[in-house]
């Protein structure tokens, strides 16, 4: 946790607004995107949702988890504790409702579903996307399944495999708009799904990573992926990691405070 204080307060002081900002791919998205208001319904929807997963008082046995490994001691816990730490803040989930509501992906994919305010987010941005998300854990699927059925969210395909084996098999030939990686993951890998979904881009994609400040491994991570030549515009808003491919932008990165 300290770490990540730490972090924060160097990104304030180098992090900047629009002004100073020459691109105008960047500028509008800063500005018709990151610094628009949410739409009150489209954020009472994910409130009412994410009130949903709270109100679970089931126990949920929790199998491959990383990021909550961290906090509990053992593979039992109550399904709203784990929201309380796996899940989103409300901060974050403003945050990223805004560039999904900005451009409007079609086809997504998401690395990790957990229970999964993450997806209902995203599908809250864009109710049109179609989703995959891979997870890994039979039950965190189910409860997924159960929160999309209750949203009336549609065109979510859960597939309960490991990402190394589930790509391969369920994404060949296919390009996403957009693919989310979720903050459970060590520097290699992120870095070793990096690699594989660079093979389902088209040149108006972009990735998001979550929690780009979690570890020192996700900032080296993070500061490999800013270098890959095939990157041109990367956006850190402290909370998420934006990355770009368009080939007409020159290379740049950006600290946005958002």
């Amino acid at each position: 946790m300290l770490y990540r204080q730490r972090k924060y307060l160097r990104f304030l002081l180098k992090a900047s607004n629009q002004h100073g900002v020459h691109s105008p791919f960047v500028y509008q998205l800063i500005t018709q995107c990151f610094y628009k208001k949410i739409p009150e319904n489209l954020w009472r929807k994910y409130l009412n949702a994410k009130q949903e997963v709270f109100d679970q008082q089931k126990e949920n046995k929790v199998t491959d988890l990383v990021v909550e490994s961290q906090v509990f001691k053992n593979n039992e816990r109550p399904v709203s504790n784990v929201v309380k730490v796996a899940g989103i803040s409300n901060k974050k989930a403003k945050i990223l409702i805004k560039p999904i509501s900005y451009f409007k992906p079609k086809n997504i994919l998401k690395i990790g579903t957990s229970l999964d305010l993450q997806t209902t987010t995203i599908k809250t941005g864009n109710k049109n996307a179609a989703i995959t998300t891979l997870e890994s854990c039979p039950k965190k699927s189910i409860m997924g399944q159960e929160l999309f059925k209750k949203n009336n969210f549609n065109a979510i395909e859960i597939l309960n495999s490991d990402f190394s084996k589930a790509h391969p098999k369920y994404t060949q030939n296919k390009q996403f708009d957009c693919v989310f990686f979720d903050r459970n993951q060590t520097k290699q890998a992120t870095l070793n799904y990096f690699e594989e979904c660079l093979k389902n881009i088209h040149n108006d994609s972009f990735f998001i990573f979550d929690a780009i400040y979690w570890t020192a491994e996700m900032q080296e991570a993070w500061s490999f992926i800013k270098k890959h030549p095939k990157v041109t515009v990367t956006i850190d808003v402290f909370y998420f990691g934006i990355v770009f491919f368009r080939k007409e932008q020159e290379k740049e990165h950006f600290k946005i405070r958002v």
